[in-house]
């Protein structure tokens, strides 16, 4: 091989893997799908490796474009950590940041956090997506997952940053013509409204109560993929819905909600999710620290729940 791959065009391939097309790459950076192609073709040819399958609406990559992927956002996070550690400003971290979370912890809690992340340091160039979906984070290029429970990835490193927990609950209206159940099992005879998270098991709930852990099978003629309509379904009478204290405890506080089995939770606590190759990135651990901190000063409403 008489040259060397550019930094520029390996930082363009992961992105055409990460956005899984020439179009929209390019869209997304603001040149041509000319461009785009011209420099994949020329790293292609540098490597002596066909990386990409084209087709006329998407691209899939190859198994020799797997190895330069893994390769590549490792070459690139050195070059950025080799940054970092050669600056002086050690407290002004600076360069992109991708961070996924779910939606409505996305919208109401995360992004107000990273609003604040960016006037403190301007330097950062902050990406937030967010998905109601497992999310690979490696495979993806995300520095950071902030993400309600814990991670089951061996190969993730996770660092609780919040206490919560999610507690059951439903309109008055609900209760007052459906009952109010008296016991864990006698939820599966009552109208619940599931919810498919990232990653929990869809229609099985398991809590902690008074006599240690149960589990309930539960069903109901509602279920989404978004808490926030969820969470409106049960304001609206539908049904017994198990959410987040941070989420509900408003409702609750103003009698729109009702806790149903008080002495029953389900622990929810708040962790940031990130590689472990990024675990001495300055930037991700700051703003892991800031979010931490913006998270105590009122992740749960006061009385929510019992942990809060």
């Amino acid at each position: 091989m008489n040259n060397k791959p550019l930094l520029e065009d390996l930082n363009l391939f992961c992105a055409v893997v990460r956005h899984r097309g020439f179009a929209v790459t390019a869209r997304a950076l603001g040149v041509s799908n000319a461009f785009v192609s011209k420099r994949i073709g020329i790293l292609e040819e540098i490597l002596q490796a066909r990386l990409l399958h084209r087709t006329t609406r998407t691209v899939a990559v190859t198994a020799q474009g797997e190895v330069v992927h893994r390769w590549a956002l490792r070459i690139l996070e050195d070059v950025e950590q080799l940054g970092e550690a050669l600056s002086t400003e050690k407290l002004a971290p600076s360069g992109l940041l991708r961070i996924c979370t779910s939606s409505g912890f996305g919208r109401n809690r995360v992004s107000p956090a990273l609003s604040a992340l960016a006037l403190r340091y301007p330097a950062l160039e902050i990406q937030l997506e967010l998905l109601d979906r497992a999310v690979d984070l490696i495979g993806e290029d995300f520095h950071l997952d902030i993400r309600v429970g814990q991670a089951h990835e061996q190969h993730l490193i996770s660092r609780r940053i919040a206490r919560n927990a999610r507690v059951l609950c439903a309109s008055p209206g609900y209760l007052a013509a459906a009952g109010t159940p008296a016991t864990l099992a006698e939820l599966a005879a009552h109208r619940c409204i599931v919810i498919r998270e990232r990653h929990g098991d869809f229609g099985r709930w398991t809590l902690q109560g008074p006599h240690g852990e149960g589990t309930v099978k539960v069903g109901g003629p509602l279920s989404a993929t978004n808490g926030e309509v969820v969470h409106q379904w049960a304001l609206d009478g539908h049904g017994i819905i198990l959410r987040s204290a941070w989420d509900v405890g408003p409702a609750l506080a103003r009698g729109e909600l009702v806790r149903v089995l008080p002495g029953y939770e389900q622990p929810a606590d708040v962790w940031a999710i990130y590689p472990s190759r990024l675990s001495q990135s300055a930037k991700v651990r700051v703003c892991v620290e800031f979010i931490e901190a913006w998270l105590a000063l009122g992740t749960v409403p006061a009385g929510a729940c019992p942990r809060g």
